[in-house]
């Protein structure tokens, strides 16, 4: 018997969705969903030597194989500050937490003393992913906070906004497709899916007629009124802002890790790590006939290939301006306008 497990990969931070065998804890507690009203039977699908000797005896903990940035804003706002001492149940991997602090110290949420800064308070308020919280605060900056919280709260309901019927999946499609006119990315059209759904009066017959899981909407709409309350208490003010670039420049600020460029090939590679991702099949952008040469993703998912889930355009030059303490100018050159010099790797520098 196998199962869908999440790992996450604190060295490429990419998360993959692994089929693997249940472990035998897990078949203890299937077998005994077999007699919860009345008594029954559970047929094993595997043999009793596989059960002993491929099986694990129990699953490994969530908090071991998860991006532990979350937790680790959460105890330090609690006042916890040594962490690889910290008396975990089931103590996550030190790569992990380490991993977990470099990305909060390059989000401005601590400082080069691991303690909380200003920022990394007001980020703490917010029950959501770190890079998300911060995207919101430097909303404020580009004057775009009622923008960037419905989309973060279209984020975080899900991948369930869209729904794709077999026997009209041309129409849903086509409807899709529509919400991306005018750019943004994926980012962009989850905007437009909200403000549409909120001009129609929040109706369900709307959703219908556009393929939208009405469900997942009001979830979203439930999330963005807590963001909205949270603004309050951290004194931003719901600031609004009709430009792309605004917004895309706020999430650019809290996911600068997760950017990509377009390789002279004609596949995105990861800036940092130059790992091969690609777009997943369900983006907007997946279908473009001009590819941005810039983007950013919201998360990694590794099925049959490394999929960036969620993305939206960016330009180079604000990987510098939202991160300078993070990407040089190097970095950030165009590879396809910038040859390698004859006989170097390009990777030398000049002494001085």
């Amino acid at each position: 018997d196998f199962v869908n497990k999440k790992t996450y990969n604190p060295r490429t931070g990419v998360e993959s969705l692994i089929v693997t065998p249940i472990s035998q804890a897990q078949a203890a507690q299937r077998a005994g969903r077999a007699g919860r009203t009345q008594p029954g039977t559970c047929f094993r699908l595997y043999t009793a030597w596989a059960y002993q000797h491929e099986l694990d005896e129990n699953t490994i903990p969530e908090i071991q194989r998860t991006n532990m940035a979350s937790v680790v804003l959460m105890l330090k706002s609690l006042g916890i500050h040594d962490l690889l001492h910290f008396d975990f149940m089931d103590p996550p991997p030190a790569e992990m937490l380490i991993r977990a602090l470099e990305q909060l110290y390059a989000l401005g949420a601590l400082n080069d003393r691991g303690e909380l800064t200003k920022m990394g308070r007001r980020m703490a308020e917010f029950p959501c992913d770190p890079q998300l919280a911060k995207s919101i605060i430097i909303a404020d900056k580009y004057q775009c906070v009622e923008q960037v919280i419905t989309i973060g709260a279209m984020l975080t309901a899900g991948n369930a906004i869209f729904y794709r019927p077999k026997e009209r999946a041309v129409h849903a499609d086509n409807a899709k497709l529509n919400f991306a006119r005018g750019g943004g990315g994926d980012h962009g059209a989850l905007l437009r899916v909200y403000t549409e759904w909120n001009d129609a009066d929040f109706s369900t017959q709307w959703c219908f007629e556009n393929y939208i899981q009405a469900k997942s909407l009001m979830r979203a709409r439930d999330i963005k009124d807590q963001f909205a309350l949270l603004c309050e208490r951290v004194e931003l003010e719901i600031s609004s802002s009709n430009d792309i670039d605004h917004f895309s420049k706020a999430f650019c600020a809290g996911y600068f890790y997760h950017a990509a460029k377009l390789a002279t090939t004609g596949e995105y590679k990861t800036v940092k790590h130059l790992h091969t991702v690609f777009i997943h099949p369900s983006s907007v952008l997946a279908h473009e006939d001009h590819m941005p040469a810039w983007l950013c993703y919201h998360e990694l998912a590794f099925t049959t290939k490394e999929y960036m889930r969620m993305v939206f355009p960016i330009q180079s030059t604000w990987l510098i301006e939202v991160a300078p303490h993070y990407y040089q100018q190097k970095e950030i050159q165009d590879p396809r306008k910038h040859k390698m010099p004859k006989g170097g790797t390009g990777l030398s520098q000049p002494s001085s």
